[in-house]
C-alpha cells in the first residue's frame, strides 16, 4: 500500500538522460513519489521501472504532444493514481522545451507557433495545475522533504536556457519562448510568493550530456571533458537546494554554468 509521501511532479524527460530524469531520480532518493510527464511511453516506463527498482515510487504518464488540454488530461490523471489525501504535491518542476536553429527568413509561423506552445502555453497550463494544487494544501511539514517549515506550501520550478535573456543568429524562436517563460515564471513568483509558493526558473548556460548532445557534438573528447559541460545530476542537486530554501530568502532565479566557463579557460 502507498505511504503518505510528498509527490514530485517532473515534465520533460527526453530519453531519460538529461535534468529531468536526473531531478527524478535525486527526488524519488529523497522520499519523494514521482509523476513523470512526457512524450514517449517507453522512455517514461523505462525511468519509472528504475525508480521503482530502487525503492522508489514513480509512475510514467505519457502525453502525445505539449498543448494545454495534455498537460491538464495528465494532472487529471496523476491526481487519480496519486490522490492529495495521500501524495500531496510538493515540489514540480516544467522541464519540457522545443526550439528551431535556423536562419530567421527559413523560420516558418508554425515552427514557432510550436515553440511558443510547448515554451510558453504548455508551461502557462502546467503552471495553472500545480498552483491550484498547491493553494489547497496547508503548509509544508518538516517531513516532507523540504525546509519551509510552516511557511511554505510547494515549490514550482523552470528549466531555461541562456535564450531566456540573450537572443543570438539563428535562435528566434528559442528565445522568443524561453523570454515567455521567464517572464511567466517571474509573475507567478511576484504574485504567489506572497501566499506561501516559491517559484524559481534555472537558466542553464551550457550544454549537457545527454543522448541527442552526444549525437549532436559527436565528439568523444568532448563527452569525456567535464570542465566543458553542465551536469545534469548538478542541476538536480541545486534544485533540491531550492526546495530546501527558508522561506525568508527565496531565490526566484539561478543562472547554472560550469566554472571554467565562467574563468574563460579554454575559450
Amino acid at each position: 500500500m502507498s505511504s503518505v509521501r510528498p509527490l514530485f511532479i517532473v515534465a520533460g524527460i527526453g530519453n531519460g538522460t538529461g535534468t529531468g530524469a536526473s531531478a527524478a531520480r535525486l527526488f524519488s532518493q529523497k522520499g519523494y513519489k514521482v509523476a513523470l510527464i512526457s512524450r514517449g511511453p517507453e522512455s517514461l516506463n523505462k525511468l519509472a521501472k528504475e525508480l521503482n527498482q530502487h525503492g522508489g515510487e514513480a509512475v510514467g504518464f505519457p502525453v502525445q504532444d505539449y498543448s494545454p488540454n495534455s498537460i491538464r488530461a495528465a494532472f487529471a490523471a496523476i491526481r487519480a493514481h496519486f490522490p492529495p489525501s495521500s501524495s500531496r504535491l510538493r515540489v514540480a518542476l516544467f522541464n519540457a522545451a522545443h526550439g528551431v536553429w535556423k536562419p530567421f527568413l527559413e523560420t516558418t509561423d508554425e515552427e514557432l507557433r510550436d515553440s511558443l506552445d510547448v515554451n510558453v502555453a504548455a508551461a502557462f497550463a502546467f503552471s495553472q495545475e500545480v498552483i491550484t494544487d498547491f493553494l489547497k494544501l496547508e503548509f509544508e511539514e518538516p517531513n516532507e522533504g523540504g525546509q519551509g517549515g510552516a511557511r511554505k506550501r510547494g515549490t514550482l520550478l523552470f528549466t531555461a536556457a541562456l535564450a531566456s535573456i540573450r537572443g543570438n543568429a539563428t535562435i528566434s524562436t528559442i528565445a522568443a519562448g524561453k523570454h515567455g517563460l521567464r517572464g511567466l515564471s517571474q509573475s507567478l513568483a511576484k504574485e504567489f510568493g506572497k501566499k506561501n509558493i516559491h517559484v524559481a526558473h534555472s537558466i542553464i548556460d551550457g550544454e549537457i550530456l545527454t543522448d541527442r548532445t552526444r549525437t549532436m557534438v559527436n565528439n568523444p573528447e568532448w563527452e569525456t571533458n567535464v570542465d566543458g559541460r553542465v551536469d545534469s545530476n548538478s542541476i538536480a542537486k541545486a534544485y533540491l537546494d531550492l526546495v530546501q530554501q527558508d522561506s525568508s530568502a527565496w531565490t526566484w532565479e539561478i543562472d547554472l554554468v560550469n566554472m571554467f566557463q565562467i574563468c574563460g579557460v579554454g575559450s
